[in-house]
């Protein structure tokens, strides 16, 4: 691991409250949700599922590289975020991510340490995003969902907020540099009861319910 991910892992996160926002979290919030409003016309539905306290592990589907910023700028509480390792190498973006509460996981490696960090800030009350499928998707749709997940709320003991994206495909699909203007909605869904489940009826049970969202958060786009 390099000193960069070395730094980020360490990341200071017990200074953030885990449902106060500090500063640089109220003022990126601010100004993206500006700039995702007007460029993409976004529409959220049931953030009224969000528990307003605890460890909460939100799981989703993962459309574009604005995922991330969809799903968090429309909330009243901040979120950790697992980011790529290769975006900490530049030190000033690298400082931002942290005190975005966000820190490195190195893709395709089974990274343990990112792991670990997981569920520490889980424990800790922390809200987290993870994207079920494990990475973007490569034509809209709702891809075989990953078992890690369950893996991490089994060993975190902590509520999952299914949530599903529609429409981020169209305005920033992985072949595009830049976004194009297009509308996007995004829906939350009630906390899952997991449990006693085992880890295989975890992902069979969060597979299900990412489907039937988004398939009715599809019919919603289309009805406007």
């Amino acid at each position: 691991m390099s000193d960069a991910d070395e730094a980020a892992v360490k990341s200071p996160v017990a200074e953030f409250d885990p449902v106060r926002i500090n500063w640089e979290w109220s003022l990126w919030r601010a100004m993206l949700r500006i700039v995702v409003t007007l460029m993409f016309d976004v529409k959220v539905y049931n953030r009224h599922h969000i528990p307003k306290t605890g460890g909460v592990l939100m799981i989703s589907n993962h459309q574009s590289y604005a995922d991330p910023v969809l799903i968090g700028a429309y909330l009243r509480r901040p979120m950790s975020y697992l980011a790529k390792s290769e975006l900490f190498r530049n030190r000033i973006f690298g400082w931002w991510l942290l005190k975005l509460r966000a820190f490195p996981v190195k893709q395709g490696t089974g990274d343990v340490g990112a792991v670990k960090e997981t569920i520490r800030r889980l424990k800790q009350g922390h809200m987290l995003n993870i994207f079920a499928e494990g990475g973007r998707c490569s034509d809209g749709e709702i891809g075989p969902i990953q078992s890690g997940a369950a893996l991490v709320v089994k060993r975190a003991g902590v509520p999952i907020v299914p949530c599903v994206i529609d429409g981020a495909f169209e305005a920033w699909p992985s072949n595009r540099k830049f976004p194009k203007c297009h509308p996007i909605r995004v829906m939350y869904g009630p906390p899952l009861d997991v449990e006693g489940m085992s880890a295989k009826n975890i992902t069979a049970l969060i597979d299900r319910t990412l489907r039937a969202m988004f398939a009715e958060l599809r019919a919603k786009r289309k009805e406007r």
